[in-house]
């Protein structure tokens, strides 16, 4: 079966159907790009489906693998793999595509060839940023998917629109660019982009934590970490709710630190992680604060999203393998459950035109099935055991608390603020008396609504209830990325901060702080 290039398909047949859509489509015949759209979502669906069945949880390499010379004079290669984090983002990526097409269906009236168009290829270079083993491919990938969502926030969004697509594409290609300049420089030492030579590049202290800046001003813009997520509340304020939902859905810059940042620069990971978990706690906190004074529910879930993603980089630079597998769990589970409650605000702002909370209330006596599926995603939201939003954060909370206690229950603070600010956005919208004749006349979801949220609500039970699979898969990976971020912590060069100071700084786990010293290169 991994003779067949199933990595390939998935990236390549929404591109190919992306162009198709745009060629074919016009606004005389709507109807034809949305049905190629769906289409070309379910076809890039299934050839993902193979990667599960055919996954083994067992196996300590990269699966799937594929590899073609690109431009072998310098090092580049069409590399693609896969281990058990990145499989279920792919999976991830194609079932998101699917949704937003069949959620979209009728709120976009205008321009829909090139809307659909520019969602099908950017699903396909999601899928090859996830997917690459190439240095510079995946460079390529990450900096390609900028177009489509400039392209969608700014031609489809609200009435700021422009000033959103502007501050997204700067924060982003600002960041990128050096991280472009640490790439070139790990190719000056290993003349590659194989990311696996980078891996085992043995760099001194110094290198590390300048190609550490590098990979961080990318990753930290794209996930958003505090202070640099100031972009995102503005973009969910303004967005098509298809651009919010793929961007609140897919974490390129959590994925960015698990691959690039922990195995290649260890030391300086281990240098900076008191640094790193200081400013995940502040996003936990300090967005979780901001998220309970909103107005606008797309602002209050953005802002909730700043102070989910905290918890992923605090669970990855806690170095213990619990950690390391809550954080992607996170990643995956909450991009669910934020990509369901943003469809369920603009199931609602498609029929009001206003994601203003002050503007609803009363919603379940006119919308009751919609009000079942916000009642579900809502409790994810909070953490509710039995609910995918549980399984992540409790395992992070684990981590943290094996590191330190103090910092442990810090973590756990996010229960309780997560449930202040969702539990009081959904009794202003959905409880109550009817507030208006807005909601008075609002039309429950139909079939093909119900359909998208009962998809989304089963894989938030499944993960909650059943997340063996999903851990499964992850066990061997997440061992491997501790152990290559532990390859040797204490090592320092002569601008280096003494070893005995950065270990007492990084961490309290006896097995890494028992982990060999190595000299560098």
């Amino acid at each position: 079966m991994q003779s067949v290039p199933f990595l390939s398909l998935a990236i390549w047949i929404p591109i190919l159907f992306g162009v198709i859509v745009l060629r074919v489509g016009s606004d005389d015949h709507p109807q034809r790009a949305r049905w190629l759209a769906l289409i070309g979502a379910i076809v890039g669906l299934l050839v993902t489906l193979p990667l599960i069945s055919g996954f083994d949880n067992h196996a300590n390499a990269m699966q799937f693998v594929e590899f073609h010379n690109w431009l072998p004079q310098f090092g580049v290669g069409y590399r693609l793999g896969i281990d058990g984090i990145s499989m279920w983002l792919v999976v991830l990526t194609a079932f998101t595509t699917l949704a937003i097409v069949l959620a979209s269906w009728v709120s976009i009236t205008e321009r829909v060839a090139q809307y659909f168009g520019a969602f099908l290829i950017l699903s396909g270079l999601m899928v090859g940023t996830f997917a690459t083993l190439d240095g510079m491919l995946f460079y390529v990938f990450f900096e390609a998917t900028l177009i489509p969502l400039y392209l969608l926030i700014g031609s489809w969004g609200r009435a700021n629109r422009s000033y959103a697509a502007v501050r997204f594409f700067f924060f982003s290609f600002g960041g990128s660019l050096l991280m472009l300049v640490a790439m070139i420089y790990l190719y000056s030492q290993s003349h590659t982009f194989d990311m696996a030579a980078w891996r085992a590049l043995r760099l001194g202290f110094t290198p590390q934590v300048l190609v550490f800046i590098g990979f961080f001003a990318a990753f930290a813009v794209k996930l958003p970490m505090w202070p640099v997520h100031t972009w995102l509340p503005d973009v969910h304020l303004e967005a098509p709710t298809g651009a919010s939902v793929m961007l609140a859905m897919l974490k390129l810059g959590g994925y960015g630190f698990l691959r690039f940042t922990l195995p290649i620069t260890p030391d300086a990971s281990h240098f900076f992680a008191p640094v790193m978990i200081t400013l995940s706690l502040i996003a936990v906190i300090y967005a979780s604060l901001l998220a309970l004074v909103q107005t606008d529910m797309s602002k209050l879930l953005a802002y909730s999203t700043i102070a989910h993603m905290g918890l992923v980089t605090l669970g990855l630079f806690l170095f213990n393998q619990i950690g390391a597998e809550g954080a992607v769990v996170q990643m995956i589970s909450y991009g669910i459950v934020s990509g369901a409650m943003l469809l369920c605000i603009g199931a609602l702002y498609d029929r009001t035109q206003t994601r203003s909370i002050d503007a609803y209330g009363g919603v379940a006596n006119t919308m009751p099935r919609l009000a079942v599926f916000v009642m579900l995603f809502s409790m994810a939201n909070v953490g509710l055991p039995g609910t995918s939003g549980f399984v992540g954060e409790f395992m992070v909370i684990m981590g943290a608390i094996r590191f330190n206690f103090w910092i442990g229950a810090l973590t756990a603070t996010t229960v309780v603020l997560s449930a202040a600010y969702t539990l009081w956005m959904y009794k202003r919208v959905i409880f109550g008396a009817v507030a208006n004749a807005s909601v008075a006349k609002l039309a429950d979801i139909g079939g093909r609504e119900s359909l998208v949220f009962a998809s989304l609500a089963a894989l938030v039970l499944w993960l909650g209830v059943y997340p063996k699979p999903f851990t499964d898969a992850l066990d061997q990976s997440a061992a491997n990325l501790v152990a290559q971020a532990d390859r040797s912590k204490q090592v320092v060069d002569s601008a280096a901060t003494p070893a005995p100071a950065v270990a007492r700084a990084t961490s309290v786990d006896v097995r890494v702080a028992a982990a060999p010293a190595r000299t560098p290169a």
